[in-house]
Formats: structure tokens, sequence, C-alpha cells
């Protein structure tokens, strides 16, 4: 075994652990939680070693290192994920490798998720990106979409050719009343959770939780978290 496939494999180990941990804590089985691993900046060596460790599921955030590196990978069986803030210029690169895009918060996104869905001839998952930090029908600084819009959005993607409405996701905010208070804020996103799920029952998956706060995820009930610097270390170039 390789150093680095070594790494991985104890890094790896340390986040299951804190998983099966936490959903012990919060009365829930082990397998109602998906580990999604966010590969950003990580070359396509390790998408390969962790593939072949069982990491079914990972996220990137810009489509400039994603479509190379999920290209370098297409024979690998993953599911992957799209993280970041997407310009409906870039849809159609996305669309051509992501199985799921996680920040979907704005009509004019959905028109050209849908279009190049249709074009390229794919179902594509989508997430709903709720802000915590925005006003009612605002914008968060990280992208999400206020409260007040979830509802309209995904209808939006109910309806759309091309795409499925799989669920909502969160980024813990920095700023307004949930900042410093994950697991708060991962409950308050169940609870539209919820809301949704009485027009659209299908749309059960909740992406919350990152490498330092996952554990408040799990407790709220999210279905995945999204772990990059507790698998792969702390990226290049930030410290």
């Amino acid at each position: 075994m390789t150093d680095r496939k070594t790494q991985l494999a104890a890094n790896l180990a340390k986040v299951e652990e804190r998983i099966a941990a936490a959903c012990a804590a919060a009365g829930r089985k082990r397998e109602e939680v998906t580990l999604i691993v966010v590969t950003k900046t990580y070359p396509a060596s390790d998408v390969r070693i962790l593939s072949e460790l069982g990491v079914r599921h990972v996220a990137e955030n810009r489509d400039q290192d994603a479509a190379p590196k999920a290209a370098d990978c297409s024979d690998v069986p993953l599911t992957w994920h799209f993280v970041g803030q997407l310009q409906t210029n870039k849809v159609r690169s996305v669309v051509s490798y992501a199985d799921v895009v996680q920040s979907v918060d704005r009509p004019k996104l959905v028109t050209a998720l849908s279009a190049g869905a249709v074009r390229a001839e794919r179902e594509l998952g989508c997430l709903i990106q709720v802000a915590l930090d925005a006003e009612e029908n605002g914008r968060g600084e990280r992208g999400g979409v206020g409260p007040g819009g979830i509802e309209e959005l995904a209808g939006l993607v109910a309806q759309a050719p091309g795409l499925r409405l799989d669920g909502l996701m969160t980024v813990a905010p920095l700023t307004g009343p949930y900042a410093g208070r994950q697991q708060a804020a991962f409950e308050r996103l169940m609870e539209f959770s919820t809301l949704m799920r009485a027009t659209h029952p299908a749309a059960n998956m909740v992406s919350a939780g990152m490498s330092a706060d996952l554990e408040q995820a799990v407790a709220a009930g999210a279905t995945h978290v999204r772990v990059g610097t507790a698998v792969l270390g702390v990226r290049p170039g930030l410290g």
C-alpha cells in the first residue's frame, strides 16, 4: 500500500468512526448517513485511491478543476456532486459529468440545468441550497436562496425536464442568527425539509455538515455529510 493510500485509509477510518459515533448518539442507523468526500484541489489519483478504499460519492466546487478530473476517472464507479456556486455558462460542462448539483439557488439556473440535462440525455439530481444567513427572500453570502424562495425553486425543479428534485443543502452560516450555532442551523434545514416533503415526498436528501461539524449535522438528521479536510488533509495553499 502506498504512503498516500495508507494515509487516506487512516483518515477515512477516523471519519467513519466519527460518523458511526454520531449516529449512535442520535439513535440513528449508520446506513442512514452517506459520506461525500470533497475532493476539490486534490488530484485524480486521490479520487482513484478513495474509490479503491470504498468511497462512492465525491464532490467538487469548480468546474475548471472538476471536468478534467471527472474525465480522468470516468471508468471509476462514483457519484459526482457539484457543490459550488454555479454560473450558467458552466452548466453545459457540469451537466456532462455531475450526477447531483447541490447548489441550485435561482430560477435562471434551473432553466439552464434543465436545458443542459435534456441536451445531454441525462437525469440530473438537484438540491436547493438554502442560505440561513439570508433574509426571507434574499441570497446568502456563499450562495443559496433565502427560506422564502425554497418552495418556488422546488416546484420549478420538480417540473423541469431532465431534473430530479432530491432535497436540500446548506452550509453552516458565518453571519446572521445561526452563526456559530451549527446544530440549530441544521435543525432549521430539517424543518424546511419536512415542509418540502409534504409536497415532494421523494425529495428526502438533506446535505449538511463538513469536517468540523459533521456530528451536529448527523444529530440534526442530515442524510449526507460533505467531508474534505478530515479525509484528504489541509488543502494546498491554505496553510
